[in-house]
């Protein structure tokens, strides 16, 4: 009785049950049940206990496990004193379930449980997440893996790897610090480019050219992470993997903000599935993984040590490691931190268009307005150069060649000769060695039309090709032997250098092939769709078109068209785009196989290409479509991915506009200056469009001035205002006020002046100009400069022949202490010279 009581139970807690009819249900596939459980706990990450959020007591959450076939039952219960919502990432499922919360399914509310149920159409590694604000930095996320109906790879055992970025602050207040334009985070870092170093770079002009562009200069990531984690854990051992044996390793960046490089000891490990796809597979020893992608790799655990699985950040601020095996460590590549003064340089030199704004004039909402043609195409001053196809070679009439190939190379691709118009190359006729030297403004690409340069090896007669050892290639593979694992690799042409090209070079996808044609028929129509990415770091507020979400129409979809959208990264960040229940093709190098993806990283002012039809059977609804990068999306770079059908009536109380107004937030902030001759303090709230002020200056000669007032912007660098100013009448005395009414524009010039020029009801202009520049590390200079003429109007009636002006000066320095304090001080003309402590909250 005892060993039935026992067996009752065993059977009670198996997860799965076989012919179980559920809601939606109607083929009474096989059910698969997990339940998730969302709390708010204190967790210990980076050496401090704060509050997280967490999935069943962890972060990260725990794997689901699926097959292909089942019908998923998933409850989510919300035990947190918020409410939240999980979106199960990349799945392809009805729109209802897709998990965003009041656009397409209903938030959870506090002490409520939701079910999610769907059938599993699919296999590979996914993974999920709260849409909720900002929940997802906080912890709620976890991994998903759904094994095929039939095995086709040949491995031992598998290993869920989730990648994620910490940090011990709220996560509201990062975007605030981020709204606000603090340079704390550069500086905690380590990535700020103070003046002092880029003058003794020699960089000087090229910081010019960025200020010029108003842009401060080449930023990589936004936040400062005191930590970033695999597994919850900065460093973490698998001892139990035994020597010889193939690992499948399920890779994903569940990240918030942060992009990595992943590097391997040992023997060079073999990519076969992105996005959750079978990819033709190939050796790659260092590969780029993008906010929200998911990658698999199949390790051998090394014979005599343990091999080091090792991810750094895109920005070089941090790593963290995986030791998989036994012995003495083989460790993994470490990787350069990116040169953001040699990044300017380079830029400078092709004299790049930057500063496309985030926010335009009177927003034209439809989603294919294109840009001024100067931001068009950012790699375009690189002219002569026009690749209206794929560049091929012909290897097959190389005749005498020596390739000497390591495992792991970057290949460029196939190249045709004849479509190479305008390529300057200054060399022999064998082309030996490939070296093209283009000077400036000798090259022009566009890199839609150029998805990677393939080569016909066969043409190049002569040429000695000797590779580098880890120049990151694609190897091509014959899918029929991927189970065996062998690998047919096409050479590469490392020697083949072009000014400039290189810079981003390394962020496409021409490694990725599918092992079966994903084209579309011919005689479907295209709708073409052209996204331009743009930000504005200052005020950070990002955007498409330089229309932010709350300012967009939705993007109407017809699922008997091939729909091709064409994103254009005129920013300096990378953008991890994510279409919600869909995978789409990402054109590259090879053609009818480009790879499927859901998720698509578009590297700095560069083109990427996409292209979907239909929506696997589930075309009804609204989808979201936006940057992965938490904080991109929280600030406008966002759409809806509608195919304008009638909205499910369940969502009837719940406003699709909420989600699209939490993009649109208002923040608050303010600052303090108590120094020994002056206090001041200033106040703000701003939304995207919207910002109020309200400041206030004591000295202590008793001469003050305080100002209310609201701003609206009309544009990224443009913004009305109108308000009230109060000042003393009479210098060194308070005895009497006057209040005027003031109007007039703010404009941010170029080389970042905040010009302001105003009038007051007494008609008297006045136009004030400041700058402030950071140049040592947490040491900046300011200065302000403004004057004033008094016509002596009353009643709009001159009363004086001769005007009245008065100057107003004054310039100081700042030491940041931390992210909320700094040192200060000052020399003001009104007020004298004098120090003290500014505060920001």
């Amino acid at each position: 009785m005892k060993n039935l009581s026992y067996l009752i139970m065993i059977l009670l807690a198996i997860p799965m049950t076989y012919g179980q009819s559920e809601e939606g249900n109607i083929n009474n596939l096989p059910v698969r049940e997990h339940t998730i459980t969302l709390r708010e706990a204190t967790v210990k990450k980076a050496g401090k206990d704060v509050m997280g959020m967490t999935v069943n007591g962890t972060i990260p959450g725990p794997t689901l496990e699926f097959t292909e076939g089942e019908y998923a039952v998933i409850y989510v219960k919300n035990e947190m004193s918020v409410e939240t919502s999980v979106h199960w990432h990349g799945l392809l499922l009805p729109n209802f379930y897709d998990g965003v919360p009041y656009l397409n399914t209903p938030p959870i509310e506090p002490g409520h449980t939701q079910k999610y149920e769907f059938p599993i159409k699919q296999s590979g590694t996914y993974w999920y997440h709260s849409h909720t604000m900002l929940q997802e930095q906080s912890g709620v996320y976890g991994s998903i893996v759904i094994q095929p109906k039939e095995k086709v790879l040949d491995y031992d055992k598998e290993l869920v790897l989730v990648l994620s970025d910490w940090t011990n602050e709220k996560p509201m207040n990062v975007l605030r610090n981020l709204k606000r334009g603090n340079e704390w985070y550069g500086i905690k870092k380590g990535t700020a480019t103070p003046l002092n170093q880029v003058i003794a770079r020699g960089a000087f002009g090229a910081q010019l050219d960025f200020w010029r562009q108003r842009m401060e200069g080449a930023d990589i990531a936004d936040v400062y992470y005191p930590a970033f984690l695999i597994n919850g854990e900065e460093t973490i051992e698998y001892p139990e993997f035994k020597a010889g044996e193939k690992i499948r390793l399920r890779i994903i960046d569940g990240a918030a903000s942060t992009s990595f490089w992943m590097t391997f000891g040992g023997e060079t490990p073999v990519l076969v599935s992105s996005d959750g796809l079978d990819v033709v597979p190939v050796e790659r020893n260092k590969t780029f993984i993008g906010v929200a992608e998911t990658y698999d790799f199949i390790v051998t655990v090394p014979r005599e040590g343990k091999m080091e699985f090792k991810i750094t950040a895109q920005d070089g601020s941090g790593t963290a490691s995986v030791f998989i095996g036994n012995g003495t460590i083989l460790p993994a590549m470490d990787i350069t931190r990116p040169d953001k003064i040699a990044m300017m340089q380079k830029m400078a030199k092709m004299d790049m268009k930057m500063g496309a704004h985030a926010l335009k004039f009177q927003p034209d909402k439809d989603e294919r307005f294109e840009m001024k043609e100067e931001y068009g195409m950012q790699m375009g001053k690189m002219e002569g150069m026009k690749m209206d196809g794929e560049m091929k070679m012909d290897h097959s009439k190389m005749s005498g060649m020596n390739m000497n190939k390591p495992k792991d190379t970057t290949a460029m691709g196939k190249m045709d000769h004849s479509k190479m118009a305008g390529m300057d190359m200054k060399k022999d006729k064998t082309m030996s060695g490939m070296n093209m030297e283009m000077s400036k403004d000798s090259m022009s690409m566009d890199h839609s039309n150029m998805a990677g340069m393939k080569m016909d090896h066969s043409k190049m007669s002569g040429m000695d090709m000797k590779k580098p050892k880890d120049s990151m290639a694609m190897g091509k593979v014959d899918y029929s032997n991927m189970v065996g694992m062998n690998m047919k690799k096409e050479n590469t042409m490392p020697g083949m250098k072009m000014e400039g090209m290189d810079m981003f070079s390394e962020y496409n996808y021409d490694y990725l092939k599918s092992p079966e044609k994903t084209n579309y028929d011919k005689n479907i129509p295209v709708k073409e769709i052209l996204l331009n990415l743009t930000g504005n770091m200052n005020r950070y507020i990002w955007s498409m078109n330089g229309v932010p979400l709350s300012e967009a129409d939705n993007i109407k979809i017809n699922n008997k068209e091939v729909t091709r959208i064409t994103f254009n990264n005129l920013t300096m960040m990378h953008h991890p785009m994510h279409l919600h229940g869909h995978f789409f093709r990402v054109l590259n190098e090879n053609g009818e196989y480009s790879p499927l993806k859901h998720t698509v990283n578009v590297p700095p002012m560069q083109k990427m290409t996409i292209e979907f039809y239909g929506n696997n059977g589930d075309e009804a609804g609204d989808w979201f479509f936006h940057c992965h990068i938490l904080y991109h999306m929280m600030g406008g770079m966002a759409r809806v991915v509608s195919y304008d059908t009638p909205r499910d009536p369940r969502m009837d109380e719940f406003p699709a506009s909420k989600i699209i107004e939490e993009t649109n937030k208002w923040y608050s902030w303010g600052l303090v200056d108590a120094a020994s001759h002056t206090t001041g303090f200033n106040l703000m709230t701003s939304n995207i469009r919207n910002q109020f002020n309200a400041s206030f200056e004591y000295g202590w000669n008793q001469n003050m001035e305080g100002e209310i007032t609201y701003e609206r912007y009309l544009h990224d660098y443009l913004r009305v205002f109108g308000g009230i100013n109060i000042e003393n009448e009479t210098r060194d005395s308070l005895e009497k006020f006057s209040t005027t009414a003031v109007v007039g524009v703010r404009y941010l010039t170029p080389y970042l002046f905040n010009l302001d020029v105003r009038v007051d009801n007494k008609l008297r202009p006045r136009i004030g100009v400041g700058r402030s520049i950071m140049i040592f590390p947490k040491l900046s200079v300011f200065g302000y400069y403004e004057y004033q003429i008094d016509l002596g109007f009353v009643d709009n009636i001159p009363m004086n022949k001769d005007f009245t002006s008065e100057t107003v000066w004054s310039t100081g320095a700042e030491y940041m202490l931390s992210r909320n304090f700094s040192l200060m001080t000052s020399y003001d003309n009104r007020f004298g010279a004098g120090g003290g402590l500014s505060v920001r909250f």
